[in-house]
């Protein structure tokens, strides 16, 4: 069987122009009118455009969609996309029960003359898949990183006819997703944020498609907060305090509850951290949310859940080395001072010298980059593998090499590491994959070592493969 021919950008453009039912508005500010563009360029453009718009200066794009804080943002695409949808069905009623209509808005930053500023912009699409139908959103978020402008303004076409041609005639948020950068790579274009909502897709959940962007390699870093809506991870961590703890949380037991509420105490009361401005993060990486090199979904679901239940806010990166992570971190914050997290056992990875082999400076340039900037690290306390001692800081030097103890010393020196004080070491002995073995066999007892709210939805929704049902019957563990 012969693989499907991938549409060009002028071919999708043509057979979107070519169908009869579906008309619709363009509204583009910033970066040109590169999406329109591209159906006027193929010709038929009159069976698909009703307007095209650019309000490129701020007082007409006020005058017509409302105030906002910024030019380029959420707000402003949300506002241009209720004001162009409903225009649609007002004044084209003799339309309405044979046409599908939908409204594209972009609102783009392209890149500079002085080539200062990072491209991004967010684009958004309100459409109907039946006439007279409910509309259905569409709304990402973008970066740009064509070192030229005009590259980018033809980067911002070529993906909005694919996210126009997805919605119209692909059937699933999956599909669309993967159709996203036909025609581009993700090193051209990085998409951070993917959303679909609306009648038509009220089984999505769109924690699961942020999951599916960094596993697809379209971003490196995606997040969502409690209430599980997708997030900006540029705009909701701009020049914030962050706090990161990482973790496979499989599930989330006492410990991890003790090491973000003891780390925060602490971090929060450093001299330069902002109370009003302070972010906790759960991290997920792909690394931990793989077993044998594949991403089991529902899996992540189960943890997602429990983890939104506890009012956390979710990262989700490919960052498997922690100095990337900062790297990334720092890029947002803007000097603004983060803390991570982490057992002692993690630490001691850390400096493992053969973890950087493959980096020219090695462990000084990956410590460069972990230490260089406002970072702090937090430790939690172990017990010993060998003996009933606890595992600190104070002790840690003596485990690793001679001639890596003098740096260690200066990171101590220079208040980069931290003891997290007032851990509770009762605790210690949980350890989560014997907690998990638990649930799934259904052995008693495994609710003391998880917090109340992980319990009640690890019983109430089935979570992990619990293997019993609200009222105690035995139910069969799926294979």
């Amino acid at each position: 069987m012969e693989p499907v021919k991938k549409l060009s950008t002028q071919e999708k453009a043509l057979r979107i122009n070519l169908s009869k039912a579906i008309y619709g508005s363009f509204a583009e500010i910033g970066a040109g009118q590169e999406v329109a563009a591209n159906f006027f360029k193929v010709g038929g453009a009159s069976g698909t455009i009703a307007k095209t718009i650019s309000a490129y200066d701020m007082k007409f794009s006020d005058a017509i969609y409302g105030q906002c804080e910024r030019y380029v943002c959420e707000d402003r695409l949300m506002k241009m996309l209720d004001h162009e949808y409903a225009l649609l069905p007002e004044r084209l009623p003799h339309r309405t029960a044979d046409t599908r209509f939908f409204a594209f808005a972009d609102t783009v930053e392209a890149l500079n003359y002085e080539r200062t500023n990072q491209g991004h912009g967010w684009i958004g699409l309100r459409f109907q898949l039946r006439p007279e139908s409910e509309p259905n959103d569409c709304v990402l978020h973008v970066k740009l990183h064509d070192n030229d402008p005009l590259l980018q303004q033809v980067a911002i076409g070529v993906i909005g006819v694919n996210v126009l041609y997805g919605c119209m005639f692909l059937s699933s948020a999956t599909e669309i997703m993967a159709t996203l950068l036909d025609g581009l790579s993700a090193r051209r274009v990085e998409v951070d944020v993917f959303r679909l909502a609306g009648p038509d897709f009220s089984q999505v959940d769109n924690r699961l498609l942020a999951l599916k962007l960094v596993k697809d390699g379209l971003t490196k870093a995606a997040m969502f907060g409690p209430d599980g809506t997708v997030l900006q991870p540029s705009e909701a961590l701009y020049k914030k305090n962050v706090l990161v703890l990482r973790g496979r949380f499989r599930p989330v037991t006492h410990v991890n509850v003790d090491m973000l509420l003891t780390s925060r105490r602490q971090f929060k009361n450093e001299p330069d951290v902002d109370r009003s401005r302070l972010v906790v993060l759960t991290e997920l990486t792909l690394n931990d949310l793989s077993t044998d090199g594949t991403i089991d979904e529902s899996d992540f679901m189960h943890r997602a859940d429990i983890i939104c239940s506890l009012g956390q806010t979710v990262l989700i990166s490919n960052y498997f080395e922690y100095y990337r992570l900062v790297q990334y971190l720092s890029g947002i914050t803007r000097g603004k001072k983060i803390g991570i997290v982490l057992g002692i056992y993690a630490l001691q990875k850390i400096f493992e010298e053969k973890t950087y082999e493959n980096i020219r400076g090695g462990i000084l340039e990956s410590f460069g980059h972990l230490f260089g900037s406002n970072v702090k690290l937090y430790i939690y306390p172990a017990w010993r593998k060998e003996g009933n001692a606890l595992f600190t800081l104070k002790d840690f030097e003596e485990t690793i090499p001679n001639h890596l103890r003098g740096l260690f010393r200066y990171l101590t020196d220079n208040n980069k590491l931290e003891n997290i004080r007032d851990a509770n070491v009762n605790n210690l002995h949980i350890i989560s994959d014997q907690v998990l073995a638990m649930i799934r066999k259904g052995e008693p007892g495994w609710e003391k070592y998880v917090p109340s709210k992980v319990q009640e939805a690890i019983k109430e929704h089935g979570l992990f493969h619990y293997p019993y049902t609200r009222d105690h019957q035995a139910v069969p563990y799926p294979s």
